[in-house]
């Protein structure tokens, strides 16, 4: 065949709901296997309807690489199709390799189970949003270092404050950093916040574990309250933040690569392309009017200061 078939047959629509469906029918399949005795007559049509569907993945990553032509590696440069290949390798190994040792049988029903996650080579959008976290990665260190540091600085006010109170939550620093783990959910902070309010001995709010019990009133309040509206609405938010704005750049960049695909093919940019250029330079005005502003306002908080 030439090599221009295969990659019709990849950009196909049918092609992409083929591999769409596939891969959710072997989620399915996996899920019904853990029903264990309760399915152990369909047991011979599940494993065929298994071994039918890495038929499929196989097939699929035959017909990719052959879409490459001359160039059969320029196959492995993408990431997700690695990810692909291995999953299909590793799945075929569990086919041929029956008597292995237990070890092994774990990591290739991780295999299986992982053949769920190809939906997200399957569908772009999924794949955009993944790849825009893996971009934020970088910044999201800095977010955590944050996060990090108010924790630290809470989690010991916590337990000088309410160690004696409240040894159940704030006994000593990890304790406490648990604590505020579980405060950061949102889950029962309200009533660790009233058991230092009103004492460990109080009827409604106390704890079981009470031996030394110690109301600390106001200061309880503004403790727990400040960090949930810290560490909660503010820094967790900064994660969004950070990872709808590695969204935008990829969004960009995919836009820049269809932009320069279309001139590689010799077409001339259609009105739709032209658009996208002037979003892209429009975007990419927005942020240097932005940086200039924070600048801006840097230079006259230090000329104030």
């Amino acid at each position: 065949m030439n090599t221009n078939i295969y990659r019709r047959i990849v950009d196909s629509q049918w092609f992409q709901s083929t591999i769409i469906f596939s891969i959710l029918a072997a989620g399915v399949i996996v899920g019904i296997e853990t029903y264990g005795d309760a399915v152990k007559e369909w047991l011979p049509l599940l494993h065929g309807l298994d071994y039918a569907i890495l038929f499929i993945f196989t097939v699929e990553a035959i017909i990719k690489i052959a879409a490459e032509g001359n160039r059969p590696l320029n196959y492995f440069k993408d990431p997700w199709n690695i990810f692909d290949f291995l999953i299909v390798i590793v799945c075929w190994m569990s086919v041929f390799l029956p008597n292995i040792n237990a070890g092994f049988v774990a990591v290739f029903r991780l295999a299986r189970i992982l053949r769920v996650l190809r939906l997200v080579t399957a569908l772009p959008q999924l794949k955009m949003l993944v790849d825009a976290m893996l971009k934020s990665i970088p910044s999201m260190g800095y977010v955590s270092i944050l996060l990090f540091l108010l924790f630290y600085i809470y989690g010991v006010l916590g337990v000088f404050m309410f160690g004696e109170n409240n040894p159940v939550h704030f006994k000593d620093l990890q304790t406490s950093l648990i604590t505020l783990f579980q405060i950061t959910t949102l889950e029962g902070w309200a009533d660790i916040m009233y058991i230092n309010v009103f004492g460990c001995d109080h009827p409604q709010w106390g704890s079981e574990f009470c031996p030394s019990p110690v109301a600390s009133g106001v200061g309880a309040i503004i403790y727990f309250i400040s960090f949930v509206l810290i560490g909660t609405m503010i820094v967790l938010n900064l994660f969004i933040g950070v990872i709808m704005n590695s969204m935008d750049e990829v969004a960009t960049e995919q836009k820049m690569e269809e932009l320069a695909s279309a001139k590689t093919a010799g077409g001339a940019p259609s009105l739709n392309h032209d658009i996208s250029r002037l979003q892209i330079q429009l975007k990419e005005m927005q942020n240097q009017l932005l940086f200039i502003g924070h600048r801006i306002e840097r230079e006259e908080e230090d000329r104030r200061g």
